[in-house]
């Protein structure tokens, strides 16, 4: 009876593995028949300049396509894109990138104020995804997320070796759709899943009012300092931000001219991200004179130049605090640079991000673009932040256990009063 049973049970096991066997072939058959060969390569002969030997790579690409198991998965366009990706990877630099028509589109609509997201700001710090910047009132920032966080994992896929457009693209997605973020806060030693439901984000770059000191929300002064604030923030420079700005700091200069309670204006770089070089320079040109060095561009060389400035401002004279924190990154660092290098301001707040090049934009023609690191800048007085931000001339650390209560404005309110 025991050998019967035993018999039974390889029976059973052979039949199991046939079984198998037999629908992973079929498996490959079908993958076999649904594949299409390659489109035909054009413009394969490289530039006359160049003298790579580019054997190796046609070489694997055929092994490829000749022995990888599953033929649907070979896309030609995919790869072609993952070999490019690779290429600009390869230096080492997280802001030189190639980005396929999606990720092109996505990046365009950012700088445009609208796209469909959660709203943050990434970048990368030691091969790590993080959050640079939750915009404001985006659903990153009502789920918790912060300055500084490390993005583990999205949807429950790990983002080691990740490059940063693959990481907003996993990101990104359709209004009403979630997506579920590993998140690592600083000071924190355990990972916490956040599930964040996607939104039409649309970002006004410029926002600003002119109140009475003791209106102001969100602060806590004494009765007695008496006095009106201007305050401006900026959320990005983006494409409609010099538009924005010049409307606001009009109004501004209206009420300024009437209005001698008006002791200062506090600019608001806090969880900035940048955006536009040009636009940097467009801000910073407000409040310093003609000729004076907003910024300095250094080459590959070695060479630095000055971008100057070149329009005339209305704000030369009025006392002016800017606020920056570690979400304030590239072009808020060169506005902040530049007016304090110049004299013109104080930096309240934590000591910024670090983002130190300048990037070119460039459109490849089919959607996709790549963009390339060209240049070095430094502050008017040849300070190159990258890595290491600018410090502040009065550090305030927010009050984590109460966000109501913005110790960092309230210090630069206090400081205009005085």
């Amino acid at each position: 009876m025991r050998k019967i049973k035993s018999l039974q049970l390889v029976v059973l096991i052979i039949i199991s593995g046939l079984v198998g066997y037999y629908f992973g072939i079929n498996h490959v058959k079908i993958s076999w028949k649904n594949y299409k060969p390659s489109a035909s390569v054009v413009n394969r002969e490289a530039p006359p300049s160049l003298n790579v030997d580019f054997s190796t790579f046609w070489n694997v690409w055929g092994k490829l396509e000749t022995n990888y198991y599953d033929k649907t998965k070979l896309d030609p366009q995919k790869m072609l894109n993952g070999a490019i990706e690779g290429l600009a990877s390869s230096l080492g630099d997280p802001y030189t990138m190639y980005l396929p028509l999606q990720q092109n589109t996505n990046f365009k609509d950012g700088l445009a104020g609208q796209f469909s997201g959660i709203g943050a700001e990434l970048g990368t710090k030691d091969k790590q995804i993080i959050v640079i910047a939750p915009l404001e009132g985006s659903p990153a920032l009502k789920a918790g997320i912060k300055p500084g966080d490390v993005i583990l994992k999205v949807d429950g896929e790990t983002t080691n070796n990740w490059a940063l457009p693959f990481a907003v693209s996993k990101i990104r997605g359709p209004k009403g759709t979630s997506v579920t973020l590993s998140i690592l806060h600083k000071d924190s030693e355990k990972p916490q899943d956040v599930k964040i439901v996607r939104d039409t984000i649309t970002v006004k770059s410029v926002v600003g009012w002119v109140k009475n000191a003791k209106d102001i929300e969100g602060i806590n002064i004494e009765d007695r300092k008496l006095g009106k604030i201007a305050y401006v923030r900026l959320s990005q420079f983006g494409d409609s931000t010099n538009n924005d700005w010049v409307n606001i700091i009009g109004k501004f200069d209206l009420q300024m001219q009437t209005d001698k309670e008006i002791k200062g204006l506090i600019i608001d770089l806090r969880n900035n991200p940048g955006g536009y070089l040009s636009d940097a320079v467009f801000i910073s040109s407000e409040f310093l004179a003609q000729g004076t060095p907003v910024v300095l561009e250094e080459n590959a060389g070695g060479v630095r130049t000055a971008q100057s400035v070149r329009r005339k401002g209305i704000m030369y004279k009025i006392p002016i605090v800017v606020l920056i924190n570690k979400g304030s990154a590239s072009a808020s660092e060169i506005v902040s640079g530049a007016l304090r290098d110049n004299h013109r301001a104080i930096l309240v707040g934590e000591t910024s991000f670090g983002k130190g090049t300048i990037q070119a934009a460039n459109d490849l023609g089919n959607g996709a673009g790549l963009h390339v690191t060209v240049a070095k800048w430094l502050t008017p007085n040849g300070t190159w932040v990258n890595g290491k931000g600018l410090k502040p001339d009065i550090e305030v650390a927010m009050d984590e256990k109460d966000q109501s209560h913005d110790l960092q404005l309230e210090k630069a309110v206090l400081e205009l009063l005085k």
